[in-house]
């Protein structure tokens, strides 16, 4: 983490531009002088002169510890990566001629993974010539889906790709 973020910003003898924008370490703006001049506050201050907007005309630079604030850096990003939630997409694979007390248990199944919430893909796989029917896979299809319909919402529609009929649903988000 701290090696990417070594590469993104450019300290002290690594700054090319003739003139910068300095910045002390309390914030206070300096104003442009000449990279040497800017390269021998850092020095007074015993810090780095680190290049924080390189785009800019003239680039700003900041006198700073470049230490403390690569950690400080690497710091907020972690924080920033523990809030995320990773969502996760679970698999339900049926039959067309799933059997009622089966087809309860999954529906369970699918509401426990959205109360997680968890986007759930519904696939009902046809065996044989079970593909000339297709209205029964969608008599199963309908059966879940009427039984989820609180809790969840249709993300793709059903269609058939191949031999089976797939659909994605995902949870209603409570604000």
């Amino acid at each position: 983490m701290q090696k990417d973020l070594k590469k993104k910003y450019r300290v002290n003898e690594q700054i090319k531009a003739k003139e910068v924008r300095l910045i002390d370490p309390n914030g206070k703006q300096i104003g442009i002088v000449p990279l040497s001049e800017a390269l021998r506050y850092a020095e007074d201050y015993g810090l780095d002169l680190v290049e924080i907007a390189p785009t800019a005309n003239p680039p700003v630079c900041k006198i700073m510890d470049f230490g403390e604030f690569l950690y400080q850096e690497a710091k907020k990003a972690k924080e920033a990566k523990k809030k995320q939630k990773q969502i996760e997409i679970k698999e339900i694979k049926l039959s067309p001629k799933t059997d009622k007390h089966d087809l309860e248990v999954k529906i369970r199944h699918i509401l426990r993974f959205l109360e997680d919430e968890n986007k759930v893909r519904i696939r009902i796989v046809f065996k044989g010539r079970e593909i000339a029917h297709p209205e029964m896979a969608d008599r199963v299809l309908q059966a879940i889906l009427e039984a989820v319909k609180d809790k969840a919402q249709i993300e793709s529609p059903p269609k058939i790709e191949g031999k089976q009929m797939i659909t994605v649903i995902a949870p209603i988000l409570k604000k």
